[in-house]
């Protein structure tokens, strides 16, 4: 993984923008709908090229894909695993929302959002057999299209993303598996073949796991020392799933689920953040600048960075259109830097932003923000 040897470097959690047309056309092919696969190849390969230059003409040092293959992030695994059923689930049946806890509070609030809709009613998956990798293919194709988004230019750094075992059990109800760890390792062993073939490829593997923090909310019941054991486990299976994928090969991105809403109910970063250092990665990106967790950059003074790893903490978000000022984010970096040291840190966002800010823009713009604000607090760091 890159480091900040000279300046801090930037990167991005995953998502970018891309047109309508094209995700009309991924969202269908989701659905088993004909597609015209030449069209669509041309379709992602164009949209990848065009997004890595703007992530390059933005100032981004590690660029990505911008997911643009998939019609959900979390969900896109789905489809490359067998022993797994969608269908729509009985009463009582859907998964526990990543709001879990802040939803008995804010009933209200979150009445009639998408997404939050309540149990019973939105389609979810089931592990009904074994369950084995069978996305060779698909992660093939990934890379294949990535390779040649990336034609003609010369980044400091390529990565892919893949979710976690714990992130898979959100929405993927185990119907086989005697116990949760068995099905958690399941899960690990197969996505271990994806996280290869990303790594094998030459890119950097970023592993994104809300899980462990919003998984408190899924949670309302347990206690902190019970949920702590409760991740422990999910961390577990996670570093099985890499295995023996060197660290310095593996980025790893958490945050807390993400959605638009009070987030109250959070579990402190102080709470977890010696179980996030214990995944086998070199790099530690983490949601850092919405309201909730902002202040959460003097945790760092306690729970000590070992040497060698890399914090990046989100100093640009997603839940709001605001382009934030880079005189703000050379302080939220310069801040981080008097606790972990210059060249232990890499400037990040809180979480994908091209899917969620409200035009494709306002995204290339807040990148541009971040990369003029890591090279603002450059200048004050090296001098």
């Amino acid at each position: 993984m890159i480091r900040s040897t000279d300046r801090i470097r930037t990167m991005h959690a995953g998502t970018l923008p891309r047109p309508q047309e094209l995700f009309s056309m991924v969202l269908a092919k989701s659905r088993g709908e004909y597609v015209d696969e030449p069209f669509l190849t041309d379709k992602l390969r164009t949209v990848i090229a065009e997004n890595v230059g703007f992530q390059i003409e933005t100032g981004i040092d590690s660029v990505n894909d911008g997911e643009v293959s998939k019609v959900t992030f979390t969900s896109y695994i789905s489809e490359r695993m067998s022993g797994i059923e969608q269908r729509t689930p009985k009463e009582g049946e859907a998964p526990p929302g990543i709001n879990g806890r802040d939803m008995h509070e804010f009933s209200g609030y979150f009445a009639g959002r998408a997404g939050f809709t309540g149990t019973g009613s939105n389609p979810s998956f089931f592990c009904v057999g074994p369950l084995s990798y069978s996305g060779q293919a698909a992660i093939r194709t990934d890379i294949e299209n990535f390779k040649a988004g990336l034609a003609g230019y010369s980044p400091e750094e390529a990565f892919l993303p893949a979710v976690t075992p714990g992130t898979m059990e959100h929405w993927l109800a185990n119907e086989y598996y005697p116990s949760d760890e068995a099905f958690l390792f399941a899960l690990a062993d197969a996505l271990h073949e994806e996280y290869k073939a990303i790594v094998d490829a030459g890119f950097l593997l970023q592993i994104d796991d809300p899980d462990l923090p919003d998984g408190w909310q899924m949670n309302p019941d347990m206690s902190v020392e019970e949920y702590r054991k409760f991740a422990d486990l999910r961390i577990e299976a996670l570093n099985h799933a890499i295995g023996d994928i060197p660290e310095e090969m593996v980025r790893f991105h958490t945050c807390w689920g993400s959605y638009k809403g009070p987030h109250k109910y959070d579990i402190p970063l102080e709470d977890i953040a010696d179980l996030i250092l214990k995944v086998k990665a070199v790099g530690y990106s983490i949601e850092a600048s919405n309201p909730a967790h902002e202040h959460e950059w003097s945790v760092w003074r306690d729970v000590k960075l070992p040497d060698g790893k890399v914090l990046i903490p989100g100093v640009i978000g997603h839940a709001s259109d605001f382009i934030e000022h880079p005189q703000l984010v050379a302080q939220r970096l310069v801040r981080y830097a008097s606790v972990v040291g210059k060249e232990s840190l890499m400037a990040g966002t809180d979480c994908g932003i091209g899917s969620r800010v409200g035009h494709a823009k306002v995204c290339w713009e807040k990148f541009r923000a971040m990369s003029e604000g890591a090279r603002i607090a450059s200048a004050e760091l090296w001098g």
